[in-house]
C-alpha cells in the first residue's frame, strides 16, 4: 500500500465534484462543526501538515460489489446531514476514502459549499433557526482573539454586509474563479485593497499577502499526501479503517453492519432504510435521540441472537437475512415502543436511556404489536406495568455500564413469560439482589430528591407522582414557589433574614419545589407568589382547591407564603417521599 503522488486541494475538490472521489457505506457521517472547518483551513494556510489520507481504489469489475455515498455540499443541521447514495453506473473506477472523510468533506463545504446549524434558542421546526452561512476570509487582519490565526468565518449574506472597516470578508469559494496570480490582483484593484484611500498601508499588505497565500495553498500547494490500497477483499478493508480510525472518533459497527447488509439486503437499502427509519422515530412527539447503534442492537435483541454484542464476527449473511425478513415487524416494534414512551410524556430530553425502551420493543413484538396497543382500554394495566418498568429503570440507571447484561436477562424473562402480560413483578423478583436491582430503599428514595429542574430524571420522579395525569397533552415542570422570587435582593425585600438566604437559594430549584402543571396554567401562573396564585385560581373552601392539594402533594398546614418555604419544603417532601413508597410497590 504506497504513497501515491500528492494532490493539490483544487485537485481534491475537482475529483469530489466529478465523483470520482466516494465514501464507502462504513464510512461515519459528516460530524465536523464550523469551528473545526475554520481551523483546518487556518492550518492550511501556515502550511501545517494536515495529516495523510486513506483512499480505496475499486475497478468496473468490482465497483458493484459495494454501496457509495456523495459528499456532503449544502449542511444543514436538521434537513441535509445525511450522505446520499452514489450513482456508479458507466463509472470505470471510483476511489473510495477510507481515512480523511471529515477533512475532505470540510474543505468541499469551505470551498464550494455551505453550513446551516442550529441557532440557540429558536426551535428545532423554525426554518429562521437554521440561517445558510459560507466560508469567508478575513483580508485585513488575523483573528483579532488570539492574533495568530487567519480570520475564517462561516457568515451569511448579511453577516458579511454588514462587515466594519476593520473586516473585508472574502468568500473563500470564489478562488476557484481564479486562473492566474494576476488574476488575485486584479481582486485587490477591483476592490481599493491596493491603495490607502480607504484602508491604511498595513491592511492592503495584510490583504495581498494573504490572498496569495489563500490561491497558492488552494491551487500549488499539495497538501493531500495519501495511501492508495488496491485490494479488493473487504475483510482487508474493514481491518484497515478500524486500524486506521481507532485513535480517532470511535468506530461505530452499526456502520460496518450496515456496510455489509447494504450488500446482502434484496429487497431494499440497508443504510438507507434504517437512517430514515432513525430519522422518523426521533420525529415522534416532541422527539426522541435514538441513532443508527440502537436500532441495530434492537434488531438483535428481537430477532433472538444470543450474541447481541457489536462485532464484525456477528454480522454473517445469516443475520443479515434474518434481520431484513424480520424489518417490517421490527421497525413496528421500535415505532410502537416510542409512540407509548410519548403517550408517558417521555422525549429526547426525559428519555436518559434509551436502551431501557429495547425490552419494550421486544416485549410488543411477542405479543404481536397490536395496533390499539397505546388507546385501547384493554391494555392499560399492561401500559401501566410497562411505565413503571421504564421509570424503575430510568432513576435507578440500571442500563447505564454494559446494558447488554441487563437486556438479556430481561429478555429472557419476556420470552417465558408468553405474552401474559408485561412480567414486571417477574423482572423485579428475579432482578432482587443483583446490581440491577428494580426495587427501592429508603436512602435510594431520599437521594430522588437531589434531583433538580431541568434533569432528565426529574420527569421520572413526577411523572410517579402523577399517575393520574394523561401525558398525551402538555405538561410543564412549574416551580411552586417561583423561581423569579429567589434572589438575595427580592428575598430580603420578602423580609427573609439573611442566615436563611442561602438555605433559600439552595433549595428552592430541587424536586420538593416542582410540580406538573398542564401547558396553559403554567402559563396562567407565571411568576406569580404561589398563595396569591393559589387563592386566585381555586379560591378558599372550593372542590378545586382540594383536588389541587391532593395532587400536587401541597401541605396547605405548613403555611403557602415565602416566609414558610422551610416548612412548606419539608412537609411536602414527607408527603412525596410516602406516595413514592406507595406507588412504587
Amino acid at each position: 500500500m504506497p504513497f501515491v503522488e500528492p494532490l493539490s486541494i483544487k485537485e481534491a475538490i475537482d475529483n469530489i465534484d466529478s465523483r470520482r472521489f466516494l465514501l464507502p457505506a462504513i464510512q461515519r457521517e459528516f460530524v465536523w462543526s464550523t469551528e473545526q472547518i475554520e481551523n483546518l483551513f487556518d492550518s492550511i494556510m501556515k502550511e501545517y501538515p494536515i495529516s495523510s489520507f486513506l483512499f480505496w481504489e475499486v475497478d468496473a469489475a468490482n465497483i458493484r460489489e459495494y454501496q457509495f455515498y456523495e459528499f456532503i455540499l449544502d449542511y444543514h443541521e436538521r434537513d441535509n446531514n445525511h450522505n446520499h447514495r452514489a450513482d456508479v453506473a458507466g463509472k470505470n473506477s471510483v476511489t473510495a476514502v477510507l481515512d480523511g472523510q471529515q477533512r475532505l468533506t470540510a474543505l468541499y463545504i469551505g470551498l464550494k459549499g455551505s453550513y446551516a446549524s442550529k441557532v440557540q434558542w429558536k426551535r428545532w421546526s423554525n426554518d429562521q433557526a437554521f440561517p445558510k452561512k459560507k466560508l469567508h476570509l478575513n483580508l485585513l487582519g488575523l483573528n483579532e482573539e488570539d492574533g495568530e490565526d487567519y480570520e475564517f468565518r462561516f457568515l451569511s449574506d448579511e453577516e458579511r454586509d454588514a462587515a466594519d472597516d476593520s473586516h473585508h470578508w472574502f468568500p473563500v469559494r470564489d478562488i476557484l474563479g481564479f486562473r492566474e496570480y494576476a488574476d488575485v490582483n486584479n481582486y485587490l484593484l477591483e476592490n481599493d485593497l491596493m491603495n490607502n484611500s480607504r484602508y491604511t498601508k498595513e491592511q492592503c499588505r495584510f490583504a495581498n499577502k494573504t490572498l496569495f497565500q489563500l490561491y497558492k495553498v488552494i491551487f500549488d500547494a499539495k497538501p493531500i499526501i495519501f495511501f492508495l490500497e488496491k485490494g479488493h477483499s473487504l475483510d482487508k478493508v474493514l481491518n484497515i479503517f478500524i486500524r486506521v480510525n481507532s485513535g480517532g472518533t470511535k468506530l461505530s459497527y452499526s456502520d460496518l453492519l450496515l456496510s455489509i447488509a447494504s450488500a446482502q439486503w434484496k429487497t431494499m437499502d440497508a443504510r438507507e432504510e434504517i437512517i430514515r427509519f432513525v430519522d422518523e422515530i426521533n420525529d415522534i412527539g416532541n422527539g426522541f435521540a435514538i441513532d443508527k447503534d440502537f436500532v441495530l442492537k434492537t434488531c438483535l435483541v428481537i430477532c433472538d441472537f444470543s450474541n447481541i454484542a457489536f462485532k464484525v464476527d456477528n454480522f454473517k449473511h445469516d443475520a443479515m437475512e434474518t434481520i431484513e425478513k424480520n424489518w417490517k415487524s421490527i421497525a413496528d416494534s421500535i415505532r410502537s415502543a416510542f409512540h407509548l414512551a410519548d403517550s408517558f410524556g417521555f422525549d429526547r430530553n426525559t428519555l436518559a436511556s434509551n436502551a431501557v425502551m429495547i425490552p419494550v420493543a421486544y416485549y410488543l413484538r411477542r405479543i404481536g404489536n397490536p395496533s390499539n396497543y397505546i388507546a385501547s382500554s384493554s391494555y392499560s394495566i399492561d401500559r401501566q406495568l410497562i411505565k413503571k418498568y421504564m421509570i424503575i429503570s430510568l432513576l435507578k440507571r440500571n442500563f447505564s455500564g454494559q446494558p447488554d447484561n441487563v437486556i438479556r436477562p430481561l429478555r429472557e424473562i419476556i420470552r417465558e413469560a408468553g405474552g401474559k402480560g408485561f412480567p414486571l413483578q417477574e423482572i423485579i423478583l428475579k432482578q432482587k439482589g443483583t446490581n440491577k436491582d428494580f426495587s427501592f430503599d429508603d436512602d435510594e428514595i431520599e437521594n430522588l430528591f437531589e434531583y433538580h429542574y431541568g434533569q432528565a430524571y426529574t420527569f421520572a420522579v413526577l411523572a410517579v407522582l402523577y399517575p393520574s395525569l394523561d401525558f398525551r397533552n402538555k405538561f410543564h415542570i412549574d416551580h411552586i414557589f417561583p423561581k423569579s422570587q429567589f434572589s438575595p435582593a427580592k428575598l430580603r425585600k420578602a423580609g427573609i433574614k439573611d442566615d436563611m438566604i442561602g438555605f433559600y437559594l439552595d433549595n428552592f430549584n430541587f424536586l420538593v419545589n416542582l410540580q406538573l402543571l398542564e401547558g396553559t396554567p403554567n402559563i396562567e401562573k407565571s411568576d406569580k407568589p404561589f398563595d396569591e396564585w393559589l387563592n386566585e385560581t381555586y379560591p378558599a373552601g372550593s372542590v378545586g382547591r382540594a383536588a389541587y392539594i391532593k395532587a400536587n402533594y401541597i401541605p396547605e398546614a405548613a403555611g403557602l407564603t415565602l416566609s414558610d418555604f422551610p416548612a412548606f419544603i419539608e412537609e411536602r417532601k414527607k408527603l412525596m417521599s410516602a406516595a413514592f413508597k406507595a406507588l412504587m410497590k
